[in-house]
């Protein structure tokens, strides 16, 4: 059973891909139960995502439905090897509080693209130690030394998600995002600097759209879309409320906000468009820093 006793983001993804290749071979899930000589309530399970499938039974399943696609064979296999892996991230209590906080985390260590809208806040792999204890500070909820540690803590983890070679990422950011004041200067200019040298990385695109783009801006609320496999199609969609992580698989919802995500694309800034952007917001605050603070 998955940790937990509940469905995890990797088995659910299994058990979906297993269903939809055995509804495109048109078979029911007796017939697939036998193929494994297993029960018809087990393959239902599996497709549920309540039960880890053993990688032998994926790869007998995937021959039945007729899927010969080798890396998408090797791709399933692994996801049930690694259905039930502990990720670096329960290690941290933090990680488990938000309701969908590590499924989210799972997705993005998992993830082969990754592109994110954020017109309010600057998103998360791109925020620096100094932006985070910002946030929790200013945040409603009391939060313990401790927590503030723990939560830099795991920004710090997963920043390594888009290190030189990784996932590929694209931000589109809103200007007000990276140009309205912070609690401090300090915490403004190195988060502008970070963001300018992430940015530089091959796997990075980052892109500014303007203030003026009000159209574009207010499509939607921010979101981060997962791609993870060798294509660019994207598979899962997350977004934050106040009180959880939401993760949405949906066919229809990953079309929705995949033409979202270009409109915005096409409505920012170049990628070296917006690095001038950046750099100029910087040289503005280092000149700002010769006045008082």
């Amino acid at each position: 059973m998955p940790a937990g006793g509940r469905p995890t983001v990797r088995s659910r993804r299994l058990g979906t891909a297993l269903r939809r290749y055995r509804e495109a071979a048109k078979l029911d899930q007796q017939h697939a139960a036998e193929h494994i000589v297993g029960s018809k309530t087990k393959i239902s399970r599996i497709e549920a995502g309540q039960v880890s499938a053993r990688p032998g039974d994926v790869r007998l399943l995937l021959e039945l439905y007729g899927v010969e696609d080798r890396n998408v064979c090797r791709r399933l296999e692994q996801l049930a090897r690694d259905s039930n892996k502990r990720g670096w991230w329960l290690n941290y209590p933090w990680a488990t509080k938000e309701e969908g906080y590590a499924d989210f985390i799972t997705l993005e260590a998992d993830a082969t693209y990754i592109r994110t809208w954020q017109p309010l806040f600057i998103p998360g792999l791109l925020q620096t130690d100094g932006y985070v204890k910002a946030l929790m500070d200013l945040s409603l909820m009391r939060h313990s030394p401790e927590d503030v540690d723990e939560m830099v803590a795991i920004r710090q983890a997963r920043r390594q998600t888009i290190e030189e070679g990784g996932a590929q990422y694209a931000a589109v950011i809103w200007e007000p995002a990276l140009t309205a004041p912070m609690p401090s200067r300090k915490v403004h200019l190195e988060q502008l600097l970070h963001i300018d040298n992430v940015a530089q990385r091959q796997n990075v695109s980052v892109q500014v759209l303007p203030f003026s783009e009000w159209q574009a801006a207010h499509l939607t609320s921010h979101f981060v879309m997962f791609s993870l496999g060798p294509e660019p199609a994207p598979e899962a969609v997350a977004y934050d409320t106040t009180t959880s992580t939401v993760i949405l698989e949906d066919l229809e919802d990953m079309a929705k906000h995949a033409r979202i995500f270009e409109a915005l694309r096409s409505a920012a800034l170049t990628p070296e468009q917006s690095l001038v952007f950046i750099r100029k917001a910087i040289q503005g605050i280092s000149e700002s820093e010769k006045g008082p603070e």
